[in-house]
């Protein structure tokens, strides 16, 4: 009996290779690598960790805001109170003449100054701004003893005003009624400033005002209530407010 002769190796190894590419069994494929456009669980846990961040840091720079605001404020204050309390003005002198005394009703020691200034001849009239509305000019001369004649004659009441700004707007209608071009305002030494400042804004730039201070002992309680109005007004006066 004759036999085939054996096949090479060579040949039994290529029929396996195709044995295999002709198989339907595939090697499983591996779970799918996240994209740039499928975010990771860890992304947003880092955003949400940063908007806390964020928040603290915004809340922090407001807060430093706000309180270098306040500090600013409380300095300003200060340096003007002491400005206010430094330069309040005292006395002028009786040889300073000018053509009328306003007198400014509320504190002790003005109606007494009017008085003297007038009797001196340091202004030809006066004006008491302020009275109630039963006061009469024989009870006030009474009041400080000043002679009956000289109120009878040259001192003025004014019953309309009720505060330093009404005061102001009585003193310049009655310094408009009687033409005059300068005048004398006697108050206590912590409320002159305001007042002055009330009169200049009602009265014409051409008018004359010498402020006569009246001392008067104040607590620092009552200068920081009397600055405080005082840089209130100026301030609400800056802006445009009557």
């Amino acid at each position: 009996m004759v036999r085939d002769p054996p096949r090479p190796r060579r040949d039994v190894k290529k029929k396996a290779v195709a044995a295999k590419r002709r198989s339907p069994v595939r090697k499983a494929a591996g779970p799918a690598r996240p994209t740039s456009a499928q975010p990771t669980s860890a992304r947003p846990a880092r955003s949400a960790q940063r908007q806390p961040a964020q928040a603290r840091s915004t809340g922090r720079r407001v807060t430093g805001v706000v309180l270098r605001a306040i500090g600013f404020v409380v300095l300003l204050w200060v340096g003007g109170f002491t400005w206010f309390v430094a330069t309040r003005p005292g006395a002028a002198p009786l040889a300073l003449t000018t053509d009328a005394v306003v007198v400014l009703t509320g504190g002790p020691g003005r109606l007494a100054r009017g008085a003297e200034v007038l009797g001196q001849g340091a202004a030809k009239r006066m004006l008491v701004s302020g009275v109630g509305p039963h006061v009469r000019k024989a009870e006030l001369a009474a009041r400080i003893d000043a002679p009956q004649r000289l109120f009878a004659q040259d001192v003025d009441l004014g019953f309309a005003a009720v505060d330093t700004r009404s005061n102001a707007i009585e003193t310049t209608a009655w310094m408009a009624r009687h033409g005059y071009r300068s005048l004398r305002l006697v108050t206590s030494t912590a409320h002159m400033k305001r007042a002055q400042l009330e009169l200049e804004a009602q009265l014409p730039r051409a008018i004359r005002i010498v402020p006569d201070g009246v001392p008067v002992e104040s607590g620092a309680d009552s200068l920081a209530r009397e600055f405080t109005k005082y840089g209130l007004r100026r301030a609400a006066l800056m802006v445009g407010a009557a």
